[in-house]
């Protein structure tokens, strides 16, 4: 836990450049695509395996602060298409922030199924592999779910391990643990892809206006 100073409502002074400032995120901002993705998902008959195809969209915002507290982070947007296919498989949208005084990233996911997520875990500044996770009932990296998935797909847990990798490609596995209404075991819902790059990201609004 970061000691916070005891005035809680003094802002830190922020350095407009965010892209400067991403510590672990750097190696994930820009425009970047994944042709190999890999889904395996609960099915009526027991697990399916389904390949996918994403576009992610990571792009720098301006500093962000709780009092002390101070965020650089990147704003993303998620489409997953299966190979082939124009109907959007799945849609994401959220943040990615890390907190350089505390050394944590965190996760924020919005999904158009009603579900949202926080996730959190700690980073060195240099680090090219972190994971975060969420638990169901957590009032701080939590899992909020609408009535029908709480009683039908109940999320318990979710983890998020990033890879970014030495040839300039990212890489994620996620794990997402569900209960299923009317069995007894848990089923881990996996995603994995590795991005590459299609832009590079557009400087932060607070940055534009410094040049």
């Amino acid at each position: 836990m970061h000691d916070y100073p005891d005035d809680i409502f003094t802002e830190p002074a922020a350095d407009p450049d965010t892209l400067k400032n991403l510590g672990p995120l750097t190696g994930m901002a820009g425009i970047w695509e994944g042709v190999k993705g890999l889904d395996v998902k609960p099915k009526a008959d027991g697990p399916r395996q389904q390949a996918y195809v994403e576009r992610i969209e990571l792009q720098p915002i301006d500093p962000q602060t709780n009092g002390p507290q101070l965020f650089y982070g990147l704003r993303y947007a998620t489409h997953i298409v299966k190979p082939g296919q124009v109907k959007t498989y799945h849609e994401q949208v959220g943040f990615w922030l890390w907190e350089p005084a505390a050394g944590i990233v965190l996760h924020s996911l919005t999904i158009p199924r009603g579900q949202i997520v926080l996730a959190g875990g700690k980073a060195r500044p240099d680090a090219t592999e972190f994971e975060v996770a969420a638990t169901r009932g957590a009032t701080d990296y939590g899992i909020c779910s609408n009535v029908f998935l709480e009683r039908a797909f109940r999320t318990d847990s979710f983890r998020i391990k990033v890879t970014i990798n030495p040839d300039g490609t990212w890489s994620y596995f996620e794990d997402t643990v569900l209960m299923i209404a009317g069995r007894p075991e848990p089923f881990h819902h996996t995603d994995r892809n590795t991005l590459s790059r299609l832009a590079p990201p557009t400087p932060n609004p607070l940055a534009r206006g410094k040049d």
